[in-house]
């Protein structure tokens, strides 16, 4: 086990991408569990998806921090690629924790409009790097810990299952997936030059309530009420490592608090304070299989019709540009450094989705 060693207490913590679904969750538990901690958020709520949905997120926040005496929430609609505000973010704020959440996600996405990815993946993480990094100046603290979201794409074509953090990930098939390997090597880079401690986390098909329109569990719930075909790739032969939105907050949560040793090799320079983990099921699932559970929680839930022809709406394709045919998370490096492993089961979860889309759209 890694030893706890980031108090929280009376500190700053930085979360951006804030109103997104890993972000806002995160802000929510963080206020709810740890006292007296102040949280800026940073958020550009960009259209990549229904605006809606985030400005939602933003309110159960706002009804969260207003419940905490003890503990502070601050927002900020910005984006992390404008370097004058993040540092003066930091400047102002001087955050000891650093939570990087902010990024364009999406594989098929990062095909048609590959600048959104260069901006806000590349050179808005360099900025959260260059302002951790001037954090340190004349004398100061600085940032205890650097926590940034990488994911199961940098894996790409590996054959190799389940995915482990030793394996070789040298070979991305999308620009997305390129996006988060750079990551990894600029944080990395960071580490090494200027003793950063930081954590990179490997986030495996994230779902759930309020989760990402264009996530397969949201897109296909909304063509199935609106009548349409949904699309299954691979012919169905796809594996997914499904992981609830609670279970990878919890873990997000366990490794703030442990940062990477600030240690000094043989030479007497200093060795990188940096790691990487996975953070997944590590129980892939077969798609058919998904959905299948996810229309009876749907009709469960009151969603769709009990007496819905699922059959006639769906429809076997090939596999598309940028995907894989198998996410599967080798997770016994979390497990064993912070005592935690995702365990919500695939059916539970997508009840709880089914619930939160009903009341969300008012069906």
């Amino acid at each position: 086990m890694r030893a706890n060693n980031v108090i929280l207490k009376d500190k700053t913590v930085l979360v951006t991408g804030s109103a997104g679904f890993i972000g806002s969750n995160l802000v929510i538990e963080l206020l709810r569990t740890q006292p007296c901690v102040h949280i800026i958020g940073i958020d550009n709520i960009n259209d990549y998806y229904d605006v809606s949905i985030k400005e939602w997120r933003l309110e159960q926040i706002e009804k969260v921090a207003g419940e905490c005496s003890d503990s502070g929430w601050t927002f900020i609609k910005g984006n992390i690629a404008d370097k004058e505000l993040i540092n003066r973010v930091f400047d102002e704020c001087k955050p000891s924790v650093v939570v990087n959440l902010a990024a364009q996600a999406g594989v098929r996405y990062s095909i048609t409009n590959p600048d959104a990815y260069i901006e806000s993946n590349i050179i808005g993480f360099y900025n959260i790097l260059e302002a951790c990094r001037h954090s340190y100046d004349n004398g100061n603290i600085g940032v205890e810990h650097l926590v940034y979201a990488s994911s199961s794409s940098v894996y790409g074509s590996n054959e190799k299952v389940p995915y482990s953090t030793d394996d070789k990930v040298d070979n991305p098939v999308s620009l997305y997936a390129a996006t988060k390997k750079s990551n990894e090597l600029l944080a990395h880079a960071y580490s090494k030059l200027y003793n950063i401690p930081s954590t990179g986390l490997r986030f495996f098909t994230v779902y759930g309530p309020a989760g990402r329109p264009d996530m397969a569990y949201f897109g296909f719930t909304n063509k199935l009420l609106n009548g349409e075909s949904i699309e299954i790739f691979n012919y169905g032969k796809c594996k997914r490592d499904f992981t609830f939105i609670d279970d990878i907050v919890e873990g997000v949560k366990r490794v703030i608090k442990s940062a990477p040793e600030k240690k000094n090799g043989n030479d007497g320079l200093p060795l990188p304070p940096y790691a990487i983990y996975n953070i997944g099921n590590s129980n892939p699932e077969n798609l058919l299989d998904f959905v299948d559970i996810l229309q009876q929680e749907l009709v469960n839930a009151g969603v769709l019709s009990k007496n819905y022809n699922f059959e006639a709406h769906k429809k076997l394709v090939p596999m598309q540009p940028g995907d894989v045919p198998i996410t599967f998370a080798d997770t016994k490096a979390f497990e064993n450094d912070f005592g935690f492993k995702p365990h919500t089961n695939l059916r539970d979860g997508i009840r709880k989705f089914a619930q939160w889309y009903k009341e969300f759209y008012k069906i």
